[in-house]
């Protein structure tokens, strides 16, 4: 059954623009950048924007760095990413504004071997390349440090290559990769195909992910009271998906062309929530920003709180 709770769209932008009438979106267009469908799947399962009054489309990329060009372009309004990448995009100089908190599984990320693999612990990595998805300063690579160091694991002893995932799962499956950083879906498919897993992000990584809107896109403000009401959907549908999760995880399926046993596992874990940002996540993530810039993988130093816009969720809330 859908999701009934009614979402009363004049509502949500007269309050957006304060004692105005709500202005006509008929006209705006938003493009959702997503990942791998999560987003799609979980917006149709649940079927919050049949009555948007705005018109969008999805783009969908298999990883975060392909997302974020698209970004870098205004070729999408919003993303949908983990910390690191976002903060890679940010100080990078893709113009980006953290505008709403996915609250994540940590489960979601995963370090795995060939199930016949010699390796059975992160510290038998040392001199064994991992590949890591989907490119430099994504959360598989925040992962793999994070387990170097609880294993007490130089990172330079282990080589790292980083390979786009369905690049990456293709050369898995025929046993040409070793080890293995990766996240859901391709985490979860690994795993159905005898992947053995050696380290999951829970207790590592923040596993906090992050709706972000493309600044030329919030400075339109048509734009952005489409993109506040869009916010809410989906904290909307994830409320749905977690309370209804056998519906969701057909649509999942479905678009990810995954049974629904297969894709069970991975909808189990793929959210807790999507909320607005708050003190605590922009601490957690300037520590990860802090970090990968001494380590000198952030091209430039991010000030987290700089690059988010906690005002776009307060507006699509007031209703």
């Amino acid at each position: 059954m859908k999701w009934q709770k009614p979402v009363v769209a004049a509502l949500l932008l007269c309050a957006a623009f304060g004692s105005q009438a709500a202005p006509d979106l008929s006209h705006v267009t938003l493009v959702l950048g997503d990942q791998a469908r999560n987003l799609r799947s979980l917006v149709e399962a649940a079927g919050v924007m049949k009555d948007a009054p705005y018109q969008y489309r999805w783009a969908n990329f298999q990883g975060a760095a392909p997302l974020f060009e698209a970004q870098r372009a205004g070729a999408v309004d919003t993303s949908y990413a983990g910390d690191l990448p976002v903060l890679m995009a940010a100080s990078g100089g893709v113009p980006l504004k953290i505008i709403a908190t996915n609250v994540g599984d940590g489960g979601s990320n995963g370090l795995i071997v060939p199930a016949d693999s010699p390796i059975h612990s992160v510290k038998d990595l040392v001199g064994k390349e991992v590949v890591v998805s989907s490119a430099r300063g994504s959360i598989s690579q925040h992962l793999l440090y994070q387990a170097l160091q609880e294993a007490d694991v130089q990172r330079d002893a282990v080589p790292v290559r980083f390979v786009l995932p369905t690049d990456a799962s293709a050369a898995f499956n025929s046993g040409q990769i070793s080890a293995w950083a990766t996240f859901d879906p391709y985490l979860g498919i690994a795993e159905q195909h005898g992947a053995r897993l050696l380290r999951d992000g829970k207790g590592l990584t923040t596993a906090l992910s992050f709706v972000t809107a493309t600044q030329s896109s919030l400075d339109d403000p048509l734009k952005r009271a489409a993109i506040a009401d869009f916010t809410h959907r989906l904290a909307q549908a994830r409320e749905w998906a977690l309370a209804h999760p056998q519906e969701y995880n057909q649509v999942y399926a479905q678009l990810t062309r995954l049974q629904p046993a297969d894709a069970g596992k991975i909808t189990a874990r793929i959210s807790h929530g999507i909320r607005a940002v708050t003190p605590d996540d922009i601490a957690q993530v300037q520590q990860v920003s802090d970090l990968f810039s001494a380590l000198h993988i952030l091209p430039n130093k991010v000030d987290v709180q700089a690059i988010t816009d906690t005002q776009v969720f307060a507006d699509g809330g007031q209703y």
